[in-house]
């Protein structure tokens, strides 16, 4: 019962995170919106991993450490497919790149991503609220 609390509570905050970073990106560009959606993106993909985290530990009894070894059990649990596992491990690469975004090139690379990095995080979320039983 517990962990299916953990489950919701980190539900939550994962909804929350995605409804903040797609509020930012129907904002118009600037160099100021780009870096606010860099930093919603960040803590978005940490609300994420950390909610497949204690998504695989409940229901499966996997344990991962990692956002990257999380991505890769995901995908065999089916919550992604191939490609969306292959672009996982490029947004943890990319996450794990956003502490240099005084790089104006590494931040408008990063920026390019995120519609595609929210639709992937957004359908990730779906998959466990709907296989959760939390909808």
């Amino acid at each position: 019962m517990e962990r299916q609390y953990n489950i919701q509570m980190k539900a939550k905050v994962a909804k929350r995170a995605l409804g903040t970073l797609q509020e930012i990106m129907d904002e118009p560009y600037s160099v100021i919106i780009r870096d606010a959606a860099i930093q919603r993106f960040e803590y978005t993909f940490e609300a994420i991993w950390k909610l497949i985290k204690e998504y695989l530990l409940e229901r499966e009894g996997i344990v991962c450490n990692s956002p990257k070894s999380c991505f890769r059990e995901a995908f065999k649990m089916h919550l992604i497919n191939e490609d969306e596992s292959m672009q996982a491990l490029y947004m943890t690469d990319d996450r794990n790149m956003t502490t240099h975004t005084y790089h104006e090139d590494v931040a408008e690379e990063i920026y390019k991503e995120l519609a595609g990095y929210y639709g992937l995080m957004n359908k990730i979320y779906t998959n466990i609220i709907r296989d959760s039983g939390l909808d």
